[in-house]
């Protein structure tokens, strides 16, 4: 399967997971404080995600491909975390686990973030291989979550 196939079933693959958590029946009587921390956690997710976006600028693709001719992104947001993208979906999946309380929703929220892992894995072989600066930003900067000493 070449690269762009690839990609592209990366893209099928989380909009049918993020749809299934968000279609997925919430536990019955759980308290409304819970399901208004999850949308809480939905929103700040989609700020995360909307701000990421805009700070990738043209570099912003529907797959985990980089687009010929950009540079690498490390100011904004990605000065922080490598895929602060993937980190406001992250957020968003969170918050629909919250919101809905069911076992079914934890579960498909767990593969849900062991799939941007893999995700961000092969999205970073391709990056390393465009940009050969990017194996020192991926080591001074974490993946999804700031790391605790900031890089220099």
């Amino acid at each position: 399967m070449t690269p762009r196939r690839i990609g592209w079933a990366f893209v099928v693959a989380q909009i049918v997971l993020l749809a299934a958590l968000a279609l997925l029946p919430g536990r019955a009587g759980w308290p409304l404080v819970v399901q208004v921390l999850g949308v809480g956690l939905v929103a700040v997710g989609l700020v995360v995600m909307v701000a990421a976006s805009r700070a990738l600028g043209t570099a912003l693709t529907p797959t985990p491909e980089p687009r010929d001719g950009d540079r690498l992104r490390t100011e904004g947001p990605y000065r922080y975390v490598r895929h602060p993208i993937y980190s406001g979906v992250l957020i968003i999946v969170v918050g629909l686990v919250v919101r809905s309380g069911s076992a079914g929703s934890l579960v498909v929220g767990a593969v849900t973030v062991a799939f941007f892992h893999a995700k961000a894995r092969w999205e970073e072989r391709r990056l390393s291989a465009r940009y050969p600066e990017y194996q020192a930003y991926a080591a001074a900067t974490g993946r999804f979550v700031p790391r605790l000493t900031p890089r220099r």
